[in-house]
This record gives C-alpha cells, structure tokens and sequence, in this order.
C-alpha cells in the first residue's frame, strides 16, 4: 500500500516540476545574425547613380495681365482715350444721332418772334420734331462726310431750339435763323466721351421781303441754307472746337432766344 502511494507521489511531482520551467532573459540569449536582406531598399525605391534633381520648370506660358477695363498692364497703356486726346482731323464720323426732345414746345404761331422752341414752317403741317430732327441730321452726315481720319467715332447731337422764320418775317422783315444744340464725340466701339459736351449756337442771317424771294426762285430756301450752314458748322466744331465767332444779331436774335 505505501509503495503505490510513494509511486503516485513521486509521479505527481514530476508533472508540476514540468509546468513552472522558467524562460532565459533574452539579455542573456546567444547572438543570432540578421538576414541578408535586412535593411536592404525595398524594390523600385532604389538610388538612380548619377541623377541630379532638376526643379526647373520643363515649359514656360506667358500670361498677359490685363485689368477689368480692358487695358494692357504690361505696355502701361489704358483702354480708354481721356478726353480732347483725339483731334478732329484724327476722326472718322462712323454714325450721327440727333434728338430732338419733345418736351420742345413748337409754335405755329404767325408772328414776328413766336414763342417756342420750334418754329419751322416750310414743311407741311405735321411733326415739327421729326422734322427739325430731319433737317439737322441730313446737314450734320453731310458735314462729317469729309472727315476720315484713324479714329472711329460718333457725333451725339440733342437740339435745344430750331428757330426759322414764320410767313410774315418770311415776307416782310426778315430775321435770325437761331438754332443751337450740345455735341459730343464717342468713341464707336467703347462709347467712351472723346470730348466734353458742348453747346453750340448756329445762328444764321435769314432772308425776308424781296431777297427772300429772288434766294426761292434761285432754289436757296430755308431747308437749303440751313442744311448747308449746319454742316459748315459742325465740321469746324470738330476740325477747330470754339474757333466760331458768335454771331452778333443785335435785338431780333436777342428776343428769338427768349
């Protein structure tokens, strides 16, 4: 009996002794060399011998820098022509527009000097604005007709009064075709002002009684003096601004611009 015991005993103590090994410090484990392909490149990551690392750019774009208006920084130039830069000569009137407002009172009135802005009365009864407008357009493209210069412009009209004569100054006395407008010259493709607005006074010696009669008969009416003085008027206006000397008309061109 107390040998089987001693038997167990002994067996049972080698088993435990089995299970409590204890592991060597790896301080103390023996030196085991490296693989060769340690610390190696990994593939397609390798030096290439003699390469020298260009950053310089393999193509240049130019780029010109232009600001909102349309003007070329690098030349310095600007897109516009400041005002009275351009001479007459230097101009070729592309297009005329003229305005006639119509808040122009027209008179119909017989008299002397009518009151109005308009007076015209060798047309028809009728629009006296279309017809004012018709007159100095037709006298104005053919005073620009001439000009041809480098420059392409526009000549922008409004009319402030268109005073001829009525029958009985037609007839009798005779008076002052006083007729007066503002201008001013565009650029045509920038609408840009080339020149300051300006008023113009066209005032013009109109025939009465006998002259009057002998310039009908020789085909020089009002439409023909008118037309052919506005567009002598506004050739010089842009050719030569402010050589026109006024017309002095003494107390009947005084009280037609009343």
């Amino acid at each position: 009996m107390m040998t089987l015991r001693t038997v167990f005993l002994i067996a049972l103590g080698c088993s435990l002794s089995a299970c409590a090994a204890v592991d060597i410090p790896s301080r103390n484990a023996p030196f085991e060399s490296l693989p060769d392909t340690y610390g190696t490149v990994a593939q397609g990551y390798e030096p290439i011998e003699g390469a020298v690392l260009d950053l310089q750019p393999r193509s240049v774009t130019p780029v010109l820098a232009v600001d909102t208006f349309g003007g070329d920084l690098t030349s310095g130039q600007p897109s516009y022509r400041p005002i009275g830069s351009v001479a007459g000569s230097d101009m070729t009137i592309t297009k005329v527009t003229v305005r006639v407002p119509r808040t122009l009172k027209v008179s119909e009135a017989n008299r002397y000097i009518p009151q109005g802005d308009i007076v015209w009365r060798e047309d028809p009864l009728g629009n006296r604005h279309a017809q004012v407008q018709a007159i100095v357009l037709n006298a104005l493209e053919a005073g620009v007709r001439p000009l041809s210069g480098p420059v392409q412009a526009e000549l922008d009209v409004e009319v402030l009064r268109f005073h001829a004569l009525t029958q009985k100054a037609r007839y009798t006395t005779g008076g002052v075709h006083s007729i007066s407008f503002t201008m001013v010259l565009r650029d045509a493709e920038t609408g840009e002002a080339l020149t300051e607005v300006r008023e113009i006074e066209a005032d013009l010696n109109a025939y009465g009684g006998r002259k009057a009669l002998v310039a009908i008969a020789e085909g020089q009416t009002q439409k023909v003096r008118i037309t052919g003085f506005l567009a002598k008027v506004i050739q010089q206006e842009i050719l030569t601004p402010g050589s026109r000397a006024p017309r002095r008309g003494g107390l009947i061109q005084a009280l037609n611009k009343l």
